[in-house]
């Protein structure tokens, strides 16, 4: 039986940390240009060369994204970034486009190369020719069954890894190449500038009557016609380990540190069940369900693994997430603080004296615990956070860890 890796997205070098924390096997992380999340804050040199040293000290690996399609005004400034990844060091790049495979190869051929899902690998000659060109991995295309995975896995040399999505967000598009955001707001998705079309609202107008908006219905559900549930696997793993897949993808590089350590310590606990015995994993399902739930979602789909999706699989009515949980920050530092023990955070959303909060742990647990002081920049004491990013020491009736998560459920900051 293959040990999947449990790769996790990161946008930050923050959620980088958090992810390494939190059970990642792999990150998968972009620089600050050539990658398809351009919105993400994503890394700046430093940035990446300071993740990939802490993931490395973890026995995590790193993965760079480097999967545009590109166009000829791209390979020079492709060329100089592949130089600077060379210095750098992380353990692959994924790619899509065979002009940037060829760059990499000829700069850095001791980096590891991973094809992307992008590049539309759809059959196992596809995984023969990129495995033959030199690549160690194929991400497979979402749109393949486990049926078709498993078949590619018995016509490919057994050294060839594949890598295919396990939870997150759907695109509407043929492996994730959509050119409706090209066509709406001149924002190139396949640049990494994609504005998400697929989860705007829809009407028709017929010509001769301008300004006249007919709603698009299915089934008089609604409008909202291109926008998929987001994919969830956590109750098939072990169809998803029969089928030979080496590496469990998380999509979400634009997501939170709350998403990646919900995401994260779920699939992770998931993944070491399952290896120990399917009867734990089984047992212990309910409350890998509950745990997932605490993250942000669009409801879930098994997306094409068990066949051809139908209209169970598109959410009709809304395109807004399910969200559960507020997140509010991570633990830094320890300190002393007005002769108390406070963690140091970055705020994240505002909270207050008095308020009951949950500290999320790597381990699976998660803390009940009261606001008991905070205190500013100044070391004074105040009785809210409202600022955004402001720096504060918390005072908890029970101390966090450092990179312990807080986070506070609606229900809770609500007075439900």
């Amino acid at each position: 039986m293959r040990k999947p890796e449990l790769l996790i997205p990161a946008s930050s070098l923050e959620v980088l940390k958090t992810a390494v924390i939190f059970g990642a096997d792999a990150v998968y992380i972009g620089g600050e240009a050539f990658g398809l999340r351009a919105k993400a804050k994503n890394f700046t040199p430093d940035e990446m060369a300071e993740g990939i040293r802490f993931a490395h000290e973890h026995g995590v690996r790193v993965h760079v994204t480097a999967n545009i399609l590109a166009h000829n005004y791209d390979l020079e400034g492709a060329r100089i970034y592949f130089h600077e990844l060379k210095e750098l060091k992380p353990d692959a790049l994924i790619i899509a486009d065979p002009g940037m495979f060829t760059l990499a190869r000829e700069i850095c051929p001791e980096i590891d190369i991973h094809i992307s899902t992008q590049a539309n690998n759809t059959n196992y000659m596809t995984y023969r020719f990129w495995h033959e060109q030199g690549a160690k991995r194929v991400v497979s295309a979402r749109e393949l069954s486990l049926e078709e995975i498993k078949q590619i896995r018995e016509q490919i040399p057994d050294v060839m890894e594949i890598e295919s999505f396990i939870h997150g967000a759907m695109c509407i598009s043929y492996s994730g190449r959509c050119l409706l955001s090209s066509y709406f707001t001149g924002r190139d998705a396949n640049h990494g500038a994609c504005t998400h079309p697929c989860r705007w609202k829809y009407a028709v107008v017929e010509e001769t009557r301008p300004g006249e908006y007919l709603p698009v219905y299915e089934n008089e559900r609604g409008t909202y016609i291109f926008n998929s549930k987001d994919l969830c696997m956590i109750e098939h793993i072990p169809e998803m380990i029969a089928a030979g897949i080496d590496s469990f993808k998380i999509e979400g590089r634009m997501k939170t540190a709350l998403y990646v350590a919900a995401v994260a310590r779920t699939y992770r606990k998931a993944i070491d069940d399952c290896l120990e015995s399917e009867e734990r994993y089984r047992a212990n399902m309910d409350w890998y369900l509950s745990e997932i739930a605490k993250c942000t979602y669009r409801q879930f789909t098994t997306g094409f693994y068990f066949g051809k999706p139908d209209e169970n699989t598109q959410i009709y009515d809304n395109n807004t997430y399910v969200n559960e949980y507020v997140y509010l920050g991570i633990a830094g530092q320890i300190v002393q603080t007005a002769g108390q023990v406070c963690a140091r955070i970055e705020q994240r959303n505002k909270f207050c004296v008095g308020d009951s909060i949950e500290i999320m742990k790597p381990d699976g647990s998660n803390v009940p615990v009261n606001v008991i002081a905070m205190y500013n920049e100044q070391g004074e004491a105040v009785e809210a956070c409202p600022h955004s990013k402001q720096v504060i020491d918390v005072c908890l009736s029970e101390v966090p860890e450092v990179y312990d998560i807080l986070r506070v459920s609606n229900a809770e900051k609500n007075g439900d």
